[in-house]
């Protein structure tokens, strides 16, 4: 019997949204031996209406190299049949996608699992940096690092 062909994740850093329906669509077509497609899609919060925007930045030719390392961690790790990974860079309003990760597999846990190790990862150990835009006007500051998302790495290892 013939290996299975190896699932080359579909990584974009972009400026551009994203149609979070139509990437669900293009990972799911023609997928008869999908069980089970997983999507998280990550917004830009108001902060109880104190932000207007988030201004993410990435260092190009790093971000897509590490953001597929996480990509390629997760098809070796789970059986899956599909992963798309979108982060997009620049000026995001409030309600805003920022990021989207989509996995497909035979069974729904590999693709929870790995929807989730990917988010995890990204969280922590992706080169982006994000400025908030305070809707005063008043400058806002980069963001740092939390704390919850690094301790969340501790299930993967």
């Amino acid at each position: 019997m013939d290996a299975p062909t190896p699932v080359k994740p579909d990584i974009r850093i972009q400026h551009a949204d994203f149609d979070v329906g139509a990437e669900i669509a293009a990972v799911s077509a023609g997928r008869a031996d999908a069980g089970a497609v997983v999507s998280f899609t990550g917004l830009c919060r108001a902060e109880e209406g104190r932000l207007a925007a988030l201004e993410l930045e990435h260092y190009p030719g790093m971000a897509e190299a590490q953001v597929g390392r996480i990509a390629d961690q997760a098809v070796a790790r789970w059986p899956l049949l599909a992963l798309t990974v979108i982060h997009r860079v620049g000026r995001i309003a409030a309600g805003g996608n920022i990021v989207l990760v989509v996995a497909a597999a035979t069974h729904r846990q590999a693709a929870f699992e790995a929807a989730s190790f990917v988010m995890d990862f990204l969280k922590s150990e992706a080169p982006f940096w994000k400025k908030e835009h305070r809707r005063d006007g008043r400058a806002g500051g980069w963001v740092e690092a939390a704390h919850a998302d690094e301790q969340a790495l501790e299930r993967w290892r």
